[in-house]
């Protein structure tokens, strides 16, 4: 699979989302009229497409596997910055996705400019190998002999 094939897939999840937004969840409690359909950052990761789907009531990181997979219990997908939990479902129209859910409700979004860029940063940060890479280890502070005597812990003065 390459990038644009990738981008395609996105765009026709996006459409029939936009199709059930229209029809099922239409005047639905649940939906944040501020916000659409939209399908951000898709792109080919090996022989599957990852992206995010975006809709007035969630935000899902969506993979669709090659092969589909069944549904059934939850799959993990390694991702460059680690492996995400992703439950596999059949997409009435579409066939066998795998989806993780980012946000549900959507009511913390106030504009789909604002939604857009956080499953933006969301795709950003999924495929950042850099997020696996270990942390230095802080050292612990020195326990300063003579100032714990004289009644301080880390330049703290003890309560008298």
């Amino acid at each position: 699979m390459d990038d644009e094939a990738a981008r395609t897939i996105g765009e026709t999840l996006a459409g029939i989302y936009a199709g059930v937004r229209a029809g099922p969840m239409r005047d639905v409690p649940i939906c944040n009229d501020a916000l659409d359909v939209a399908a951000i950052g898709f792109r080919a990761f090996g022989e599957s497409a990852v992206g995010v789907v975006v809709t007035p009531w969630f935000m899902n990181l969506i993979v669709v596997p090659e092969p589909p997979i069944a549904a059934g219990t939850s799959v993990r997908v390694a991702l460059p910055a680690g492996d995400v939990e992703c439950v596999p479902a059949q997409l009435d129209g579409f066939g066998a996705i795998l989806a993780c859910s980012l946000f549900s409700p959507m009511f913390e979004f106030s504009d789909m400019s604002s939604a857009r860029e956080a499953a933006g940063e969301a795709m950003k940060a999924l495929f950042d190998p850099g997020l696996l890479e270990e942390k230095p280890a802080q050292k612990p502070a020195r326990l300063d002999r003579r100032a714990l005597l004289r009644g301080r812990l880390s330049g703290q003065e003890a309560a008298s």
